[in-house]
């Protein structure tokens, strides 16, 4: 179990009172985090007794209250450890699918939004027959609310599958910081005038088309789309 960066539970754990900190100095609280390999252990020993210097007065229950802590403390690592667990468990269920490889390539989707992709379409695209029926269904197609003269209003559609709009607008949020494409086509949608959502929303919709496109060609992404093989001579 990596404690590196539970410090301050793992602290809690062992320490609930200020008393106790004074008691064992900043030299022993470093040892004794060190010894359970707490990263930055010098400066939270130096921080959690100089902290306990400065509360010199004991409160009444504070024994009790000290208990407590521990045990809240002790659950949370436990927690902390099952969710790890969990999150290794799902990666590798995740890992063996055959799609998976070509999911993750895609810049933005890693394996937790890969694995709600698959849990929301089993991986068979065949089942929804155009990437412009899985937009819709994720809610990432934008339909008209035009109304009298005005005309273009375009807004998400009010029934999708939350898990798969999930999936691709998280993904596209995250393209945007490490993906230059995806941040170039953003970057135009909003110098035409959208709005951060709809900028986001359209960029969403194109990699409906993307990712169904990886997968139908069974081929990861690429930055610069491979080109189609020259003709051959007759």
């Amino acid at each position: 179990m990596d404690l590196g960066n539970q410090g301050p539970l793992v602290l809690l754990r062992g320490f609930q009172t200020p008393a106790a900190l004074r008691a064992l100095g900043v030299d022993g609280v470093e040892r004794w985090l060190r010894a359970r390999k707490i990263r930055g252990a010098g400066r939270l020993a130096a921080a959690a007794v100089g902290a306990a210097n400065t509360q010199t007065v004991q409160l009444p229950g504070e024994h009790l209250a000290a208990r407590l802590v521990a045990d809240l403390a002790e659950g949370v690592l436990a927690l902390d450890e099952q969710l790890k667990e969990l999150d290794e468990l799902l990666e590798g269920r995740f890992r063996r699918h055959p799609a998976a490889e070509v999911i993750c390539s895609l810049p933005g989707i890693g394996v937790l939004l890969g694995a709600e992709f698959l849990a929301a379409t089993g991986g068979d695209l065949a089942a929804f027959g155009t990437p412009d029926r899985l937009a819709s269904l994720a809610g990432v197609a934008p339909v008209p609310r035009d109304s009298g003269r005005v005309v273009g209003n375009l807004h998400r559609p009010q029934r999708y599958h939350r898990g798969l709009q999930r999936v691709f607008y998280t993904s596209a949020l995250i393209s945007i910081r490490c993906c230059p494409e995806s941040r170039a086509f953003y970057d135009r949608k909003r110098a035409e005038g959208k709005r951060h959502t709809q900028a986001v929303l359209a960029l969403a919709r194109r990699r409906v088309n993307v990712l169904w496109a990886l997968l139908r060609d069974g081929r990861c992404y690429e930055l610069t789309p491979p080109k189609p093989p020259e003709p051959q001579a007759a």
